[in-house]
């Protein structure tokens, strides 16, 4: 390619600028002369300076007119409604409204500025051959072209061409070509592409889409990876923006010491408010060297809601994969590979004013790798009918909840076994209760509730644990006494006098009286039938702070809580004696809230067992700054242990005891257009680390260089992935099926 063509590109965009100016009239100066040629007769003359709305006007310093053509040279301009074409010298045509420009030409419209030293320009057909080209062509995508032939208003076709979004003037990337085509604000299509970053050459392509809007339809950079356990991983994409509503992306992932993995990512959204995405992907392993090849995977993954006829909507959820041991040895997001779980739900309601039904069918399973087996649960199908309070007569209101279960509970070894516990259960809960809040600083609701179940199965009579086909009906009361207060609270105020601090301490007491059950061993349950006889107290203080147009805003909050049971030995910790006896009292709660600006929060949760005298939980979660803003930075700590099992069985310790504490962070430097995020996970009850990751992006104007470095310590061997990808312009990058950065 000609020297020419490596110009800088900053000469173009100073090219646009100037001709910013040159939508004024044109300015007559010097020896210039103004000829108007109607497009309507072009034999037919009109005075000089004067033009038809829809002709052709030529200024320039000479002219002469020969037949059908004018010949114009001297800082000639051509002006035909919202094109301008400028040149040394132009033959114009006016039978056929050709325009032939040499010498330093310039063609303006309002989606182009071409600079070049020749052109064959139609004024009417808008189609034309520009030779020497070099312009910028909207959405901003500046070229150089040996030449550039005007297809469609549309439609451009180059060879032997550059082009690039960027604005430098030695681009930070460009496309180096033999030949494209240029659909404005769609796409460019071309072929024998050459990637350079500056002017160093990266990667070739015999063929190449680059899209020149947000959603157009092509294919994404690629992500390139090496190091751990998988080699070299090259993960490539396509996006296809199938309609406004809906796009999708495929892609596959390589990896050379592991397989290889496809996947779909498809994305809706419908009027009405049906909206969902579904993921797909497979995964085939690479032939061991001993000649085997183990079996492929699959995950499935549907988020969907749809609103129905008569009022109903639908929602659906499914996580399933078919290893629970693939995302713990392949998935980049930390939290996800740790996952153990499979998840599948369909939920199906309708509300009225006062009324609400709901069906749902949901099955879950949990893997436990200590004991090599999975728990599962399912529920085909739940139905409930709920009336919502509705007033009898003052001060009286009526509630009713009406349910149908089938539930299947029980381990994998014990459905592949048949002796997994089956239950149906049909219940009708009606309910009275009378609220009280007569005097401002207390409120009390007293309930009382009837239970009547019928199960159609239920476990053995004669004791052995089984489950027959033999229908129980039970019944009990229920009553409930609800009090908060008496509430204290303090107003605070400031300097001009107005209230901008409230304090409260509101103290709460909860009695619930649950009468014996008939024949309540022989209840099926997943978990064991419990008589909840008990009373359950706290204090909760709130501080409230009002901020613009006079809202109060709860900036803090601090809740205690404990429950003390009358009934201990049907009660729910009656399966956790303590020195033989079922503990009275449960642990003693506590939540921690603090929210004083948008850019901050802490949120906090904690236990207290007192039987054995140790912190059984505590969660907390400070955040500060915005993730969106790049500044920003989470602490999780989590510390678990099971103190009734515990205490019951030592052995357990292990199996229930976690203390863990994950960071993650991220930082932006706009004067180094760096964007940084680093995340880490520890295990403080066996000292040593998790997980930890570092992402770094680039922001080299329209180029965006990722580097992505993580090592998961807590896979069999300790694996460390480095990863890096590229974004060019409107040429996003590769989906990340197994992945994702933070919690």
């Amino acid at each position: 390619m000609e020297s020419r063509l490596g110009r800088p590109f900053l000469r173009i965009l100073a090219v646009a600028l100037c001709l910013a100016a040159a939508q004024r009239p044109p300015v007559l100066f010097g020896q210039s002369t103004s000829t108007a040629v109607p497009s309507a007769s072009p034999q037919s003359a009109e005075p000089a300076g004067q033009a038809a709305a829809t002709g052709v006007r030529i200024v320039s310093r000479s002219q002469q007119r020969t037949g059908d053509r004018v010949y114009a040279a001297g800082d000639v301009e051509v002006r035909c409604g919202e094109v301008l074409v400028f040149a040394d010298r132009v033959e114009y045509d006016l039978g056929t409204k050709d325009v032939r420009a040499e010498g330093n030409v310039v063609v303006q419209t309002p989606g182009e500025v071409v600079r070049a030293e020749r052109a064959l320009y139609n004024l009417e057909t808008g189609r034309g051959t520009i030779e020497r080209a070099s312009g910028l062509v909207q959405p901003s995508i500046l070229f150089e072209a040996e030449t550039l032939e005007r297809r469609q208003a549309d439609v451009y076709a180059l060879k032997k061409a550059r082009l690039t979004a960027c604005a430098q003037p030695n681009p930070r990337w460009s496309f180096g070509l033999s030949r494209a085509e240029l659909r404005t604000g769609e796409f460019v299509e071309m072929w024998d592409a050459v990637v350079r970053v500056k002017s160093l050459p990266v990667l070739y392509l015999p063929y190449l889409r680059y899209p020149l809007k947000d959603r157009a339809s092509g294919f994404l950079a690629p992500r390139l990876g090496f190091g751990g356990d998988k080699g070299l991983s090259v993960s490539q994409s396509y996006y296809w923006a199938m309609a406004p509503n809906m796009d999708a992306t495929v892609g596959l992932d390589f990896y050379l010491s592991r397989g290889t993995g496809a996947g779909l990512e498809y994305r809706y959204l419908f009027p009405g408010g049906t909206k969902g995405d579904l993921n797909l992907y497979y995964f085939v392993y690479k032939r061991q060297d001993d000649g085997t090849r183990p079996g492929s995977l699959s995950i499935v993954r549907l988020n969907h809601t749809q609103a129905l006829p008569l009022g109903f909507s639908l929602a659906a959820n499914v996580d399933y994969q078919t290893s629970f041991t693939f995302l713990r040895d392949f998935d980049n997001n930390f939290q996800r590979a740790l996952s153990y779980t499979r998840t599948s739900q369909l939920y199906l309601t309708r509300s009225w004013r006062r009324f609400n039904l709901s069906a749902r069918a949901s099955r879950f399973e949990t893997y436990f790798s200590q004991v090599d087996d999975s728990n599962v649960s399912t529920s085909l199908p739940q139905i409930a009918f709920n009336v919502f309070k509705t007033r009898l007569f003052a001060p009286v209101y009526f509630s009713l909840a009406a349910s149908l279960l089938r539930s299947q509970y029980g381990w994998r070894s014990e459905y592949d076994a048949g002796t997994e516990r089956r239950s149906t259960r049909l219940a009708l809960s009606p309910s009275l209760s009378l609220p009280f809040a007569s005097i401002p600083w207390l409120t009390a609701t007293t309930t009382v509730t009837a239970n009547l179940d019928y199960y159609g199965q239920s476990l053995d009579p004669a004791g052995t644990g089984a489950v027959v086909d033999d229908p129980l009906f039970t019944r009990n009361l229920t009553a409930a006494v609800e009090i908060v207060g008496p509430v204290l609270y303090r107003i605070f105020y400031g300097r001009d006098g107005r209230a901008r601090l409230k304090s409260l301490i509101e103290p709460y007491v909860t009695y619930q009286y649950d009468s014996p059950t008939n024949a309540s061993d022989r209840v099926v349950t997943n978990f064991g039938f419990f008589r909840y006889h008990q009373l359950s107290y706290g204090v909760t203080g709130r501080f409230l702070f009002k901020g613009a147009n006079d809202r109060s805003v709860e900036v803090f909050s601090l809740g205690l809580g404990q429950t003390c049971y009358f009934s201990p030995e049907d009660g729910p910790l009656s399966l956790y004696p303590v020195d033989g006896r079922p503990p009275r009292f449960s642990e003693v709660t506590g939540t921690l809230r603090f929210y004083p600006r948008a850019r901050f929060s802490l949120d906090a949760a904690a236990a207290y067992n007192t039987y054995y005298d140790t912190l059984s939980s505590l969660r907390l979660s400070a955040t500060a700054g915005s993730k969106a803003d790049g500044d920003f930075l989470t602490v999780t700590w989590f510390k678990s242990r099971n103190a009734w099992v515990a205490g019951a069985d030592p052995d357990l310790i292990a199996l229930y005891n976690r203390d863990q504490i994950g960071a993650f962070g991220g930082l932006r430097l706009p004067g180094a257009n760096l964007d940084l995020q680093l995340e880490a996970d520890y295990n403080i009850k066996d000292r040593k680390l998790l997980y930890t990751g570092a992402q770094a992006t680039y922001h080299y104007q329209c180029l965006d260089i990722l580097v992505d470095v993580r090592t998961f310590y807590f896979r069999a061997k300790t694996d460390t992935q480095v990863r890096v990808s590229v974004g060019l312009g409107t040429i996003g990058r590769s989906l990340d099926f197994l992945g994702g950065f933070g919690f």
